[in-house]
């Protein structure tokens, strides 16, 4: 399971132009589904997302986790984050759960950042969704349940 996580003043996701999820302050995740994946790397990549200390003390060091801000997270599906563009010019996404399971999945991740006490917003799954947030810092963090990076 892989994820981004981009620390955010704040980010909304809109399907059909209407608003399903929004956030502010905190972490928007972008959560892909491998065909192994299990509940284990559900629970990995939740509890690096609740556990993550990237907001600045009073000392300007990155030392806070969501939860010492009181912070949020949106938890947005994207399958292409298992995309394989090694080979020419169209990638190939062979690399990502069937989409059943990996709803099954990602409803997982969200269910456990929310049991971790952080509030938590979604997109919605295998629907078009329009994203928009503002990158705090920038901060951007990539997660790998396989520990590949």
């Amino acid at each position: 399971m892989r994820a981004v996580v981009q620390r955010v003043s704040r980010a909304e996701v809109r399907v059909g132009g209407q608003i399903v999820g929004r956030i502010g302050r905190g972490f928007l995740v972008f959560v892909g589904v491998a065909p192994g994946d299990d509940r284990d790397d559900a629970a990995y990549i939740a509890d690096k997302v609740a556990g993550l200390r990237v907001f600045e003390d009073r000392a300007g060091k990155m030392n806070l986790s969501l939860g010492d801000v009181g912070g949020a997270v949106l938890v947005v599906s994207q399958f292409t984050l298992l995309a394989d563009c090694r080979k020419g010019r169209r990638p190939s996404f062979t690399g990502a759960a069937p989409p059943d399971r990996a709803e099954a999945l990602y409803e997982e991740v969200v269910r456990l950042i929310a049991a971790r006490g952080v509030p938590v917003e979604t997109g919605r799954f295998r629907a078009e969704m329009e994203v928009e947030l503002v990158n705090d810092g920038p901060v951007t963090l990539l997660l790998d349940s396989g520990r590949l990076f």
